[in-house]
């Protein structure tokens, strides 16, 4: 169970080894089962369902259809993704709510900063977190 903060009269100090710093650009991208996507994991808390990551996403990729158990966040540092409701450049950001459906695709290729609540659920994977698990 995660400790809360606690605010104590007087001056605060900080939290020596409360922050984690992590480097992506020292970090290699891992195959997911997906052809043409690439992830690199910054944060995951597997008991809660909770992932960060970078995807990469090769010219042609996409993700097949899924359905977000909660809230997506993304945001797309390079090139564009698309789906049914539009697409999104480098630069924009874009959510998904609980329960929603999509698939998703990228013809230019992109690198997408994407936070996950719980995983996705994917029509063909044989589990939650399947489709972002990257390959051993």
């Amino acid at each position: 169970m995660p400790t809360t903060a606690k605010l104590k009269p007087g001056r605060m100090q900080p939290t020596l080894g409360g922050s984690t710093y992590v480097q992506p650009s020292k970090m290699v991208w891992k195959p997911t089962q997906f052809e043409k996507v690439s992830i690199k994991v910054l944060y995951e808390n597997k008991t809660a369902g909770e992932m960060t990551c970078l995807l990469k996403l090769e010219p042609g990729a996409s993700l097949p259809m899924h359905v977000h158990a909660e809230l997506e966040q993304s945001y797309v540092v390079a090139g564009s993704i698309t789906d049914h409701d539009g697409t999104a450049h480098a630069g924009d950001y874009v959510w998904r709510k609980a329960g929603s459906v999509h698939e998703n695709r990228s013809d230019t290729g992109a690198v997408v900063l994407a936070v996950y609540r719980k995983p996705n659920i994917f029509q063909h994977s044989t589990g939650l977190n399947e489709g972002m698990a990257q390959k051993s």
